[in-house]
């Protein structure tokens, strides 16, 4: 019966948080996607050896360098896209924040109390 009660508490308190998370986006094209060490890679920059990858693979499609080119710009752009998402705790109450955390780590343990073998 705890372990129920704690699945319960759990998606309830899960929701509860994930219900008052607000996201946004700061991805612009012209933007650079990753900066390193003063070094800013603008989407141009990795679109290029996109073309030139998928390019190569049009021409050889057993090439392994051809394909390695193509899915590690795909990567480069998909990394980008996630690492430009912000996230942001909407304004609450004190209460509302101590309810949602109670529930969602008193669920984690209830369900690992009903998980527990009983001697």
């Amino acid at each position: 019966m705890a372990f129920i009660l704690g699945i319960v508490m759990l998606c309830s308190g899960l929701y509860l948080l994930l219900n008052s998370i607000h996201t946004t986006q700061s991805f612009t094209l012209a933007y650079g996607l990753f900066h390193w060490r003063g070094y800013t890679a603008t989407t141009g920059m990795i679109m290029v050896p996109f073309m030139i990858g998928i390019g190569w693979l049009f021409f050889n499609p057993k090439s392994w360098g051809g394909w390695i080119v193509a899915a590690a710009s795909i990567a480069a752009l998909i990394l980008g896209v996630v690492t430009s998402v912000h996230f942001r705790l909407r304004t609450m109450t004190a209460f509302d924040l101590i309810l949602m955390l109670v529930l969602l780590v008193g669920g984690i343990g209830l369900m690992l109390r009903g998980l527990r073998r009983t001697t």
